[in-house]
C-alpha cells in the first residue's frame, strides 16, 4: 500500500490521522473491504498505534470502517443493497433540489453549476481523477446547497460520505473522464433553461447510471465465484 495514503499536515495528530484515512477512504484508494492492518498503517504515517486506534474509532462512528472479531479492521463493506437504498435517497435529494432551484429562480444557480462543470473538465483533460473525484462531489453538494433548503443540506450532510465514496469508485470505473464532466454540464444546462422535467429526467439518469455501474461489481463478483 506504498504512497496511497496522503502526507500529514500540520494539524493536531489525531486529526491528521483522521483526515488522511478518511480521504483515502472517500477517493477509493482504500477499497470498501480491504484489511486496515494497523501495524502497516502505524509504519507507513511514522506514528504509534495509539493515535492510529483513536483515528480508527472515530472513522468507526463515521461508519466508513468496520471491526471483525478475530480479524481487525476493514474498510466498511459495500453491499449492492447499501448501493441501491443510498442512491435511491440520493435522487430523492437531488431531483426535489433542482425542482425547488428551478422554483426559487435558476440564473445564479446556473452560472455556478456551469463554473464547477468548466473546473470538472480542466481536471478531465489534466487526467487528475482525484481532482475530478473532488469537483464531482462540489456539483453535486452545489445542487443541494442551492435548493435554499436547510432541512434537506442537513440531511445530506448525514449521507454525502458515503455518496462521496461511491461516487469516487464509480468514476474510477469509467472509461472517460471528460464523459463524467459531460454528463454535468446536461445537468446544469437543463437547470438553467428552467426545464423541471428535463433537470429531474438527467439528475435520474446519471444518479442511476453511477449506482448500476457500482452495482455491477456484486454480480461480476457472483458470477466469478459461481463454478462452472
Amino acid at each position: 500500500m506504498s504512497n496511497r495514503l496522503n502526507t500529514l499536515q500540520n494539524k493536531p495528530l489525531r486529526e491528521r490521522v483522521v483526515e488522511t484515512l478518511r480521504d483515502a477512504i472517500l477517493t477509493g484508494e482504500l477499497k470498501p473491504g480491504e484489511a486496515l492492518v494497523e501495524t502497516d498503517l502505524a509504519a507507513q504515517l511514522g506514528i504509534s498505534r495509539a493515535p492510529l486506534r483513536e483515528a480508527l474509532q472515530q472513522l468507526s462512528a463515521e461508519g466508513l470502517i468496520e471491526t471483525i472479531a478475530y480479524h481487525g479492521s476493514r474498510v466498511k463493506e459495500l453491499t449492492r443493497k447499501d448501493v441501491e437504498e443510498l442512491y435511491s435517497l440520493r435522487t430523492m435529494y437531488e431531483t426535489f433540489a433542482a425542482r425547488r432551484i428551478i422554483q426559487n429562480g435558476s440564473a445564479d444557480a446556473a452560472k455556478r453549476l456551469h463554473d464547477i462543470y468548466e473546473q470538472m473538465l480542466d481536471a478531465s483533460n489534466a487526467g487528475d481523477i482525484r481532482l475530478l473525484n473532488m469537483i464531482d462531489r462540489s456539483f453535486h453538494d452545489a445542487i443541494i446547497e442551492l435548493s435554499d433548503h436547510s432541512l434537506l443540506r442537513f440531511s445530506w450532510s448525514h449521507v454525502s460520505l458515503r455518496v462521496r465514496q461511491v461516487m469516487a469508485l464509480s468514476n474510477r470505473r469509467m472509461t472517460s473522464m471528460n464523459i463524467i464532466a459531460q454528463n454535468h454540464l446536461r445537468i446544469a444546462e437543463a437547470i438553467a433553461s428552467g426545464d423541471v422535467d428535463l433537470s429531474v429526467r438527467l439528475l435520474e439518469e446519471h444518479i442511476a447510471s453511477a449506482g448500476d455501474l457500482i452495482a455491477s461489481q456484486w454480480d461480476k463478483r457472483s458470477t466469478d465465484q459461481t463454478p462452472s
